[in-house]
């Protein structure tokens, strides 16, 4: 067998997830090189659809996952191609998504910086299309590598190809069609600054920063998402829970005439307005709510905590009611944004 890969049978799972939750798999394969990927799924049977596990950040184990768990902690990041005015980093799917964030910043490239102290990986951004103060990683993809099991061939997707949405994409909406190999960026070397989201301009200029550099905006992104997020390390989360729901502008308008206050922002087109996720269940009362070990954070009504030894089905549940109030109160339907593994929504 390649030390380029490791079988582990009967996994424990609970330090592998952000939620610090219990699971276990029957099966988890872990591949540290992309070539011994082929032999690796060898080790699999032959109709197994593995679920894909990077930095555990982004999913919720409402039970055990029914089959094999497949895990790439290949982490190499190149410079593939440079102009002059733009730059290609290609960045294998186990490398850490905030550390990588960095060494882009540091190649003098620009365009990630929001989306600093994001936890997880590579591989998982382009599958969540992960997003944070106005910015979405899908608008810097240029390419994702991906294996597809059952043709056995490897694609290079293109950012069209990706199908890249609100929190959305093409591998989220067909999970285990494909296996996030690596992804390719195309980032600027110069570009306006993006500071007019969730306080980041007035941070800036309470630091008396007025003309912010990549790097600035990086370190301010930081300092916001350290103050208002509770840290997984601590207590077991998976940042935001729920996506921040879109509704007809209709709708939007007459929620904002009747709850002054309610956060609105534009849609993907005049038809839709996307709303506040936090604002409509801090309303709720549930901010600071605990069940148990089962939580809604103090810090961030949108972030569900385990303060201990809450279990994933603990979690799920009360995720569940703080949706069933919003859409009591406010007609409003909430959607998670973590993958729930073990149960539906």
């Amino acid at each position: 067998m390649s030390v380029a890969f490791r079988v582990i049978r009967g996994a424990d799972l609970r330090a592998r997830n952000t939620f610090g939750v219990a699971a276990r798999a029957p099966l988890l394969v872990e591949v540290d090189a992309l070539p011994a990927l082929d032999e690796a799924l060898a080790q699999l049977p032959a109709d197994a659809s593995p679920l894909l596990l990077g930095g555990g950040s982004n999913l919720l184990f409402a039970g055990d996952p029914e089959g094999a768990v497949l895990s790439i902690r290949a982490a190499g990041i190149a410079l593939s191609a440079d102009d002059g005015a733009h730059a290609r980093v290609r960045a294998e799917a186990g490398a850490d998504w905030h550390a990588f964030v960095r060494r882009t910043l540091e190649l003098g490239l620009c365009g990630l910086e929001n989306l600093a102290l994001i936890p997880g990986t590579v591989g998982a951004a382009p599958i969540q299309n992960i997003g944070a103060y106005g910015v979405e990683v899908g608008e810097f993809v240029d390419v994702v590598e991906a294996f597809e099991p059952a043709t056995g061939r490897s694609h290079r997707l293109s950012s069209a190809q990706c199908g890249f949405a609100y929190r959305d994409s093409l591998f989220k909406r067909e999970p285990g069609r494909f296996i996030v190999t690596a992804v390719e960026f195309r980032l600027p070397r110069s570009a306006p600054p993006r500071i007019d989201y969730a306080g980041v301009r007035e941070a800036l200029a309470a630091a008396g920063i007025t003309a912010p550099t990549p790097l600035q905006v990086f370190d301010t992104v930081c300092g916001l998402r350290r103050r208002k997020l509770p840290d997984p390390a601590v207590i077991g989360n998976a940042g935001s829970f729920f996506k921040n729901p879109v509704v007809p502008t209709d709708h939007a308008r007459a929620l904002a005439a009747a709850h002054p206050g309610l956060p609105v922002f534009p849609g993907a087109d005049a038809d839709s307005r996307k709303l506040s996720a936090a604002w409509l269940i801090d309303a709720c009362g549930w901010k600071g709510h605990r069940d148990g070990d089962a939580g809604v954070s103090a810090r961030h009504a949108l972030v569900l905590v385990n303060h201990g030894s809450a279990s994933g089905a603990q979690l799920l549940a009360l995720a569940r009611s703080v949706a069933d109030s919003v859409l009591h109160r406010f007609g409003v339907a909430l959607e998670p944004e973590p993958r729930i593994v073990g149960a539906s929504w």
